[in-house]
């Protein structure tokens, strides 16, 4: 069995509250995007992983798609040993949920494949112990998503069909302490749900923005100036996906976005994708 475990984007990300339990809530949109992994698996004489394709940090055992087989394998224990090959073209480290998708695919790829007794809300609730936003990769739809990103309310009615979206990703890396060094939660004046039902040439001026950009910006610069150039090219919007470095922008339709040669010689060692939106 072959699956495409794809990315998200976040539409927007602010950080609303400190819980008690030192995590934070938060309030943003995932949308879900065609750039994908490759996942294979099949019925083996014992439990096997190999990985290709871009490098993941840490070792094979740690793997989320392994995670996801033991969490599996322990809710249903007649689960058989399988071979893994996960391809990565997702890169790490983005904010763009590369390996939630790959651990929630996993998940759906097991239950398809040998008839296991659970629902999609049965495998939100597995998916959401592996961890915060892998559920969202379960129905792999666009949400609005509260608590700390486990909370999902359906967006129906949005809709990117026709924009071309525009991802760059820089070689550096961001991490999550990094990235809430400067965070001081807030709720925003308007209600992100609000701003998304306007148009998108409307989303900059209206204050659509993720919080975690003035913390990463003021350590990594570049980042903030890839975000600068992207309106440059003339991008209706751009921003940082999640608490990573990836920046993404839309360019409307009909508008001349930026291709992938042009992009990796405005931004040499970057990691660039561009597409046209479908759904």
């Amino acid at each position: 069995m072959i699956r495409f475990p794809n990315a998200k984007i976040n539409l927007g990300l602010n950080v609303v509250e400190r819980r008690t339990d030192g995590y934070h809530n938060l309030e943003t949109v995932f949308y879900p995007i065609p750039l994908e992994d490759v996942l294979e698996i099949s019925e083996s004489g014992s439990l096997t992983f190999h990985q290709s394709g871009a490098a993941v940090a840490g070792s094979p055992d740690d793997n989320l798609v392994m995670k996801a087989y033991r969490l599996l394998k322990a809710e249903y224990p007649s689960l058989p040993p399988v071979q893994i090959h996960l391809h990565k073209h997702i890169p790490s480290g983005a904010g763009l949920g590369g390996g939630s998708s790959d651990a929630a695919c996993m998940l759906a790829s097991l239950r398809d494949k040998f008839s296991l007794p659970a629902d999609d809300d049965r495998l939100e609730e597995l998916a959401s112990r592996l961890g915060a936003d892998c559920a969202f990769f379960v129905r792999n739809r666009p949400v609005f998503a509260t608590g700390i990103g486990n909370v999902f309310t359906p967006l129906p009615s949005l809709s990117l069909k026709g924009y071309t979206l525009v991802l760059v990703k820089p070689d550096i890396f961001v991490s999550t302490r990094e990235a809430f060094a400067l965070i001081r939660p807030h709720y925003p004046e308007h209600r992100l749900t609000e701003i998304i039902s306007l148009p998108v040439s409307e989303w900059r001026s209206a204050g659509l923005s993720n919080d975690f950009e003035a913390s990463v910006f003021a350590q990594h610069p570049t980042i903030g100036q890839i975000k600068d150039r992207l309106y440059g090219l003339g991008a209706q919007y751009a921003s940082m996906s999640g608490s990573g470095s990836s920046l993404f922008a839309l360019f409307g339709k009909g508008a001349q976005a930026p291709d992938e040669d042009t992009l990796r010689r405005l931004f040499p060692g970057a990691f660039c994708f561009v597409c046209e939106l479908e759904y």
